[in-house]
């Protein structure tokens, strides 16, 4: 399945942009504000040039000790930024994300402007009725035929000969 097939991605609010000359207070209330977990930085295209996110904020502002109202989002931000594109297939970028440990993708077109963020959660919720369908079909096709009908009542039908023939002999 495609990025831009999810119901996610359609039916996502625009992403939280800001430009990197913005102070850290401005975008945390703006995160505040929209209940996000990271802001976009772009340039003026749109382009992204990278994320701050709460971590960013913990690691270079409060653990150093800098002056939230002073210090840019771009002195801060991450600037090497996985980006996706919407046709790019949503297990491949849910491998890619869990193994380099980021939940936050930003999907771009094809001069790297910003259209979308996806999260692990918008690709997990797919992944797991997907997986449980696949393992329920996985499960029809090798046990189906272990598990004939006709097989398990001959099972029981000679068994239970035997367990008379048993019990007669040694009555």
């Amino acid at each position: 399945m495609r990025i831009s097939d999810r119901t996610e991605y359609q039916s996502k609010a625009p992403p939280l942009t800001c430009s990197p000359e913005t102070s850290v207070y401005d975008a945390v209330l703006q995160m505040a504000e929209k209940n996000f977990g990271s802001i976009i930085v772009t340039d003026a295209d749109q382009k992204v040039t990278g994320m701050m996110t709460e971590r960013d904020i913990f690691k270079r502002v409060i653990a150093e000790s800098r002056d939230p109202k002073t210090t840019t989002v771009g002195d801060v931000m991450t600037s090497e930024v996985r980006m996706a594109n919407k046709d790019d297939k949503v297990l491949d970028w849910l491998q890619v994300m869990s193994n380099e440990r980021f939940r936050r993708l930003p999907i771009v077109d094809e001069e790297k402007r910003l259209v979308s963020v996806m999260t692990q959660g918008d690709f997990v919720s797919y992944t797991w009725p997907q997986l449980l369908t696949q393992v329920s079909r996985m499960a029809q096709a090798t046990l189906a035929p272990a598990f004939n009908p006709l097989a398990i009542l001959g099972g029981v039908l000679v068994y239970s000969v035997i367990l008379v023939i048993v019990l007669i002999t040694f009555a």
